[in-house]
């Protein structure tokens, strides 16, 4: 096995499979000597002769992105032989689903929650404003004939809406 120039080994393609690296060797560039399981993967998973003919089908500039792609789906057929990528795919939409489902629920609840306060608001004198300027206490005059305190309720929508929106409530 000769080295490739300048950098002391042959590319983990020559190496593994037992061939001398030349100075222009198709798998060097994209399989260095120092990453020997990326290629191995491909190997096993597409075959050496495959992989240098779609290499040398593909223009220079796309050479790259399909040695990243292969190596992303040799080690995922390794992974799982059956489904490889898809099956990393599909595993991932799952968990997605779960938790778009876990999150529309905390929204739910938030809102459940928020109405719940508005109402026990409503109930002891409180007067919430959706919408309005944000005031606390006495509102202008003695505190004898002031109206009741003023709170904010539903300052940041859920799902872009406010569903108190237009909506006081007066005690």
């Amino acid at each position: 096995m000769s080295k490739r120039p300048g950098t002391g080994s042959p590319c983990a393609a020559c190496k593994l499979l037992r061939r001398r690296c030349s100075h222009d060797c198709l798998f060097a560039p994209y399989f260095p000597a120092d990453q020997p399981h990326k290629f191995a993967s491909v190997h096993k998973v597409f075959g050496a002769s495959n992989v240098s003919k779609l290499l040398q089908e593909l223009p220079e500039d796309y050479r790259s992105d399909a040695v990243s792609s292969m190596v992303y789906e040799a080690i995922a057929r390794v992974r799982d032989p059956v489904y490889g990528c898809a099956g990393a795919i599909s595993s991932l939409q799952q968990q997605v689903d779960v938790l778009q489902t876990q999150l529309a629920m905390a929204q739910a609840e938030i809102i459940r929650m928020q109405m719940h306060h508005a109402e026990y608001l409503a109930r002891h004198g409180f007067k919430p404003v959706i919408g309005g300027r944000d005031v606390g206490g006495d509102q202008g005059g003695s505190s004898a004939t002031s109206s009741p305190k003023m709170m904010r309720i539903n300052e940041k929508p859920i799902f872009g809406l406010d569903l108190l929106d237009d909506q006081t409530w007066s005690g």
